[in-house]
């Protein structure tokens, strides 16, 4: 699956290849929110948004992921971060997450544009099976928004990985398979555009 950087827009939102030039818009998004404090998801606290993006970079070298930060296109901000990761060649798949948004932007156009632009690429242009979300049982936001994308709760896996606090979590996960996506696609455009 190739992994080469691009830059996937609508007018909502612009999803740029993820550089160090957006480490001061990253941390500006963070500080919305002091988004930094929240046990189930792992934003940079002050200082620390260098070695985010840095490590980001390593792992799209690699092929790990895909990442990108988030520009609102009606403000021109940038106001968090996403990717692709996981990639899986011989039944196609692969995951979102490591998404974050300022407080500002969250339950706005923003996650449902981004989301959109994400799913709609991983299934035409990298002709994915399957596209998958892992979040934490604790991290019922989360859990909520991807319900909200049509998702498919496929379970939970009982004590997955460790958070940043080091304490042991429950993953859910998620996933859209490519036979369901043109309904939930046409779906997600109109709640856009209403």
């Amino acid at each position: 699956m190739p992994l080469t950087p691009l830059l996937l827009q609508d007018e909502f939102v612009a999803l740029e290849p993820l550089t160090l030039d957006h480490v001061a818009g990253l941390e500006t998004a963070a500080a919305d929110g002091e988004l930094w404090d929240l046990r189930v998801t792992y934003v940079p606290p002050p200082g620390a948004m260098r070695a985010y993006v840095e490590k980001a970079l390593a792992m799209q070298a690699t092929g790990e992921s895909l990442p990108f930060a988030v520009r609102d296109r009606r403000t021109g901000t940038i106001v968090g971060s996403t990717r692709h990761y996981d990639f899986h060649a011989d039944v196609p798949w692969l995951s979102i997450g490591y998404t974050w948004y300022a407080a500002s932007r969250q339950h706005t156009h923003v996650n449902t544009a981004c989301k959109l632009l994400l799913i709609d690429h991983a299934f035409a242009a990298l002709d994915c099976a399957a596209v998958r979300w892992e979040t934490d049982l604790l991290n019922t936001r989360s859990q909520q928004a991807i319900e909200r994308l049509g998702a498919h709760r496929d379970g939970v896996l009982r004590q997955h990985m460790l958070r940043h606090d080091g304490t042991v979590r429950d993953s859910v996960e998620y996933s859209i398979i490519a036979a369901e996506w043109q309904e939930l696609r046409e779906r997600l455009a109109a709640k856009l555009n209403g």
